[in-house]
């Protein structure tokens, strides 16, 4: 089977899609969604977020240096497409949305989405200026997930999440388990265990 070139560009899927809740020091709220999210660092735990300068979020972002990672479910899709494509210059999306604000413990400003499977509070350790966008690079401060989401072992089930992941354009429900870290090499009993096969 052969290869066609294609135009290059940051062509890279699937990508976790995300909703960042931040705010201004007077406690403006707003959300964006974005694609471009990553881990960066183990220990500590660090991630990024890439958001062009003419995004009303940049300026909350540069001013507080704080954040929210909130995780998309399969149920906050359609929330999470509309805080894509509106801007907070114009509408309170928390309101539009009815969505629910609710403080976080490590930080100061950014609240998370009471709606959310899990939230993720971070905190602005380096900004990098891109050509085309602004890296945040951000401490993981505190990790929460909803009770309903743990296994009888203490674990976070991600199928129970019911996450999307985001390709060119695209949104896709991620809830199918294909394997786990290791499974290539695990015993049958490992797979019986962890795959219920």
């Amino acid at each position: 089977m052969s290869f066609t070139h294609i135009n290059i560009g940051s062509l890279l899927a699937p990508t976790p899609v995300v909703m960042i809740s931040c705010s201004d020091r007077d406690k403006n709220f707003n959300i964006i969604t974005i694609a471009w999210v990553g881990v960066v660092n183990s220990k500590p735990p660090m991630l990024s977020i890439s958001v062009t300068p003419e995004r009303y979020s940049y300026g909350m972002l540069m001013d507080t240096k704080e954040f929210v990672v909130n995780f998309v479910s399969e149920e906050l899709v359609k929330f999470a497409d509309f805080c894509g494509v509106k801007s907070g210059r114009e509408i309170n999306k928390f309101k539009a949305c009815g969505l629910t604000s609710i403080e976080v413990e490590e930080l100061k400003y950014a609240p998370a989405i009471d709606e959310t499977p899990i939230f993720m509070a971070c905190s602005v350790r380096e900004i990098i200026q891109l050509p085309s966008h602004t890296m945040f690079i951000a401490e993981v401060m505190g990790v929460y997930a909803k009770d309903y989401l743990f296994d009888e072992n203490g674990r976070v089930d991600f199928k129970k999440a019911k996450l999307v992941s985001y390709q060119h354009g695209e949104y896709y429900a991620t809830a199918e388990k294909l394997g786990f870290f290791g499974y290539s090499i695990a015993s049958e009993e490992v797979l019986k265990r962890r795959m219920g096969k």
